[in-house]
């Protein structure tokens, strides 16, 4: 198959062609020549205004639900939801059942990964059964393919396991992911503790149990010199935790969510369930500060932390609907939408350069002779996401309907080109 996209800007730093505008030719499954001006006749041609090409976006914390809950989500729904969405790689959770925590279960993923449209990598499990007590086989996952390492929705909340496990992983340069709770503060806490929670009547969650773990996370790193990625971090403390120890020459990397971007606590007075998550979105300080670190290079990449529900789970009082949302298909759309002036360049970071390299994902730069694997989008235009347009099991987004700037024109990967 033939596919030329016309006046593309190139959005890869290490390109050739970075920051210029040019015809691409693909050539079943390859780039094939890159020009000012291409006139070859193709099998289909993509011409949109204002069209942007980067290495095809990765997500490294999704959790798809399969085996053991695929009323939820499936390998292939996710899949689905994944493309549509941009993403030409996910990283999925061990949050299964049975968990991802031996290289049997590893192996489920990779095998059945292999006839979807997306690359699709296991973590697995720090613990096992993610109980917090005992290693998992940490060596034969890695072995077998896992990605990297995490009790996903679980956080370690052992001081003594995640030391154990840090140590551990620095025989084969591997990486811990963490999302930032300690479950013992603020247990029973709906939203995040302050003024909103106090007028609406919630239990509240204090941001110390997030700065907290990051912390002591970070003590634990500085005393192993190993590799750490914290998700979803959501306070202005956190962030600035962060940076100080990338400064200081740690080797820890993190993510944000697009909700914990757009969405702050006063966005809860309507006590949508779709926006009880973990971490719970923050006050309006935390979230600018939350959005100034995307911006300045603190925040390596954007994860949707996309976690389907099913209805009955998101349909109920507060106090007992289920954690997340999911956040797959509006993850760019959400990003661009807040930050129309960041560069194509810092884009291409946030969603695939940085998590490739953190991670050791090969990369396929926009270059002749590269392996077509890139997404294409583009910034202007408007992008409503609908229930109809959703390809996930789940339908628990706060985001449906909400008018949104730019689009996902499609996805290469595999071989294959995918338009939406």
């Amino acid at each position: 198959m033939k596919l030329l996209i016309k006046k593309v800007l190139i959005a890869d730093k290490k390109s050739p062609f970075s920051g210029l505008t040019k015809d691409i030719l693909v050539i079943d499954g390859k780039i094939s020549l890159i020009s000012d001006e291409i006139t070859s006749p193709a099998d289909e041609t993509i011409e949109t205004e204002g069209l942007i090409i980067s290495q095809g976006w990765v997500d490294v914390f999704t959790d798809f639900a399969d085996p053991g809950y695929e009323y939820r989500e499936s390998l292939e729904s996710g899949a689905a939801a994944a493309l549509a969405g941009g993403f030409s790689h996910v990283f999925v959770l061990p949050n299964t059942k049975p968990a991802i925590q031996n290289k049997p279960q590893v192996s489920y993923i990779i095998e059945k990964a292999k006839q979807l449209p997306v690359a699709v990598y296991p973590i697995g499990a720090v613990s096992k059964n993610l109980e917090g007590k005992d290693l998992a086989e940490m060596y034969e996952m890695q072995q077998a393919g896992a990605i990297a390492f995490s009790d996903g929705t679980h956080p370690l909340q052992s001081s003594g396991l995640l030391l154990k496990a840090l140590q551990y992983i620095i025989a084969f340069d591997g990486t811990i992911i963490q999302v930032p709770v300690d479950k013992s503060i603020g247990a029973f806490g709906l939203m995040t503790e302050g003024v909103v929670s106090t007028q609406l009547g919630l239990p509240g969650s204090p941001a110390l149990s997030e700065t907290l773990i990051i912390k002591r996370d970070l003590d634990l790193l500085r005393y192993t010199n190993s590799k750490l990625h914290i998700t979803g971090i959501s306070t202005a403390e956190s962030v600035a935790l962060i940076a100080a120890a990338k400064a200081e020459g740690l080797s820890v990397s993190c993510s944000v969510t697009p909700y914990h971007l757009f969405f702050c606590d006063e966005d809860m007075v309507s006590y949508d369930t779709n926006l009880k998550v973990t971490p719970p979105l923050r006050n309006r300080k935390d979230m600018l500060a939350l959005r100034e670190a995307v911006i300045d290079g603190t925040v390596d990449c954007i994860t949707s932390h996309h976690l389907p529900q099913n209805w009955d789970s998101k349909t109920c009082e507060f106090e007992y609907a289920a954690q997340g949302m999911i956040g797959l298909q509006t993850s760019f759309a959400v990003v661009n939408n807040l930050f129309s002036d960041l560069s194509t360049d810092r884009l291409a970071d946030l969603f695939s350069n940085n998590a490739r390299e953190l991670f050791n994902i090969p990369s396929n730069n926009i270059e002749v002779g590269s392996e077509a694997d890139f997404t294409l989008f583009t910034k202007n235009g408007n992008h409503v996401f609908t229930k109809a347009a959703n390809k996930s099991k789940s339908v628990n987004s706060a985001f449906f309907d909400v008018p949104l700037a730019g689009s996902v024109v499609g996805v290469y990967t595999k071989g294959k080109w995918n338009k939406n």
